[in-house]
């Protein structure tokens, strides 16, 4: 990134990075020490969580950048972005779903800058086009300024990917261009048939995760559905966020909120969800392979996805839509259509029957 960064005019924009996922569907790349927002993933010289951070930063003052992780991720969050200011990193006592820790950063932000608006992004996603993604979110930042409603990013489907979320819009919001719209639904992870349904009829965009909302009508929303969050303000034990609602941001909150928009935008986007999510969102070379980071001469092989560790080399001959992943102590190879389960099986199998540093 060597562009000037362009910090909006006034401090009241605020983004929260949710980095307390343990990635088990990219496994064994991803492992339960270190997840993969915490890994270089494609050998860029900055892993998930850094990338994310600097991303937000040439919009946003850093000391307005807040980072949730659970607590045994906590020093690596502290290692990667030295820069992080300690009160700006919120730390789960124990591994919950998105609502939990969303309300507890809306919380927080609440007392701080009630005014103020704020963005929630995954760690791990892969965001290509930055400076367009910037402007979209400069143009989230100001609409949700100018009423209250929740504003969720979405990207028109490319491909029937059954691995993502999609929202349906419905009718447009007034005065803004065609580019916003009323969400009708939210559907997550549907069957390959009606994920092809929804791309098809042109009402469903793919659910980047990235809402954005002015702080106060959000903390609002969460009070008023879960009354328990208004304790949040108060601060944090392991006693009270284990009794807050189980529940993912979506399902939780937006699909019962009242005012929910769902901005068209324009940047390039991938879920780095899985193994196929990721073959589908990079460069494919000759014979459709995709080769992550390592070095890898493919013969006769073709629909591959391969991840080879720093400094490896592979050479693989007649493989057909496989993965192939080598990280450390592991190696897998396995067939790449509807492998998620599978991985996610193996994940949980191979520390049990071999060891638990191999998880």
């Amino acid at each position: 990134m060597t562009e000037t960064p362009t910090v909006l005019d006034h401090q009241n924009h605020f983004a929260v990075i949710l980095a307390g996922g343990r990635g088990t569907r990219l496994w064994p790349a991803s492992r339960e020490a270190r997840p993969k927002q915490f890994i270089d993933f494609f050998g860029t010289g900055h892993t998930q969580l850094q990338s994310t951070y600097l991303r937000l930063a040439r919009l946003l003052p850093a000391s307005n950048i807040l980072v949730t992780t659970l607590k045994e991720y906590a020093p690596i969050v502290r290692e990667q972005l030295p820069d992080l200011q300690e009160e700006n990193l919120l730390v789960e006592p124990i591994p919950r779903n998105t609502a939990p820790v969303v309300g507890w950063a809306a919380a927080q932000l609440q007392k701080r800058c009630p005014e103020g608006t704020m963005v929630v992004v995954p760690s791990d996603q892969l965001i290509t086009d930055e400076s367009v993604f910037l402007e979209d979110l400069s143009t989230a930042l100001h609409f949700v300024q100018r009423g209250k409603v929740i504003l969720t990013m979405g990207i028109t489907p490319t491909r029937p990917e059954p691995g993502y979320g999609y929202i349906q819009m419905g009718d447009e919001h007034p005065g803004d261009g065609g580019r916003t719209y009323w969400v009708k639904s939210f559907t997550e992870k549907p069957e390959r048939e009606f994920a092809q349904m929804f791309m098809q009829s042109g009402e469903f965009l793919w659910n980047t995760g990235v809402v954005v909302a002015g702080v106060d009508y959000l903390y609002a929303n969460f009070t008023r559905l879960f009354p328990e969050y208004a304790q949040l303000s108060d601060g944090l034990d392991e006693h009270l966020y284990s009794a807050m609602p189980n529940a993912s941001l979506d399902r939780g909150v937006l699909e019962r909120a009242e005012h929910v928009c769902v901005m068209r935008c324009r940047f390039g986007w991938a879920d780095l969800g899985s193994w196929h999510s990721v073959y589908e969102s990079r460069h494919h070379t000759e014979g459709d392979n995709v080769v992550a980071s390592g070095e890898a001469l493919l013969s006769e092989c073709h629909g591959c996805v391969v991840r080879l560790s720093e400094g490896r080399v592979g050479i693989i001959n007649g493989l057909t839509d496989c993965i192939v992943v080598e990280q450390d102590d592991v190696l897998l190879i396995c067939k790449r259509a509807d492998s998620s389960q599978l991985i996610k099986k193996y994940a949980v199998e191979v520390p049990i029957k071999y060891g638990q540093h191999y998880a």
